[in-house]
């Protein structure tokens, strides 16, 4: 459905989905980063952002900011998989895993401190307010197709030392949905 590539040198692709039904999670969202296959250039690593509950620009941030701090904090390597989970009082903790040079399989504990998540998603705030705003509304608008998933696929690259979101247009993913189920829908103005 929001399958889409946008990829930059240095950047980001990430998947930010809604849980619609999150049955009271512990966790504000959780990040899993999916690295791309072997020798494929045509599909970059992928970062999964799985929003709990009601979105909003805060917690869009402070998940988006685990992503980044993930990257910034983790081993290193671009073919690692990791999973975090971002608790409200605890910050984003999770492992990650890779093969070595030998092919056994490495494990490492992540931790990215509260502080630090709070410190990138002020950042991603200042920065890219607007944009988050419009991924929130994107998620929390009430028309999606009956059983589609509330997704969205962004890119975010360097910029002032952070990043920038470039956001493919909320208004051309969502036109994108309803075609792909077949639907029509008459919006004010058209």
């Amino acid at each position: 459905m929001a399958e889409q590539y946008h990829f930059q040198e240095g950047g980001m692709d990430i998947l930010v989905m809604l849980e619609e039904n999150p049955d009271h999670s512990p966790v504000l969202a959780h990040v899993n980063s999916v690295p791309s296959p072997l020798h494929s250039s045509e599909r970059p690593s992928r970062d999964i952002v799985t929003l709990y509950g009601e979105p909003n620009p805060e917690s869009v941030a402070l998940a988006l900011a685990a992503a980044v701090e993930s990257h910034r904090s983790g081993d290193g390597r671009v073919d690692s998989i990791r999973h975090l989970g971002i608790w409200p009082e605890r910050g984003a903790i999770g492992d990650a895993a890779w093969r070595d040079a030998s092919g056994q399989l490495v494990t490492s504990d992540l931790e990215i401190p509260l502080e630090t998540l709070h410190s990138t998603a002020s950042q991603l705030l200042v920065e890219c307010k607007q944009l988050i705003q419009r991924l929130v509304a994107g998620l929390s608008m009430p028309d999606w197709p009956e059983g589609a998933r509330r997704a969205i696929s962004i890119s975010i690259g360097p910029i002032v030392g952070l990043t920038g979101p470039v956001f493919a247009p909320l208004e051309s993913v969502i036109e994108r949905l309803r075609e792909a189920d077949g639907l029509a829908f008459e919006t004010e103005g058209d």
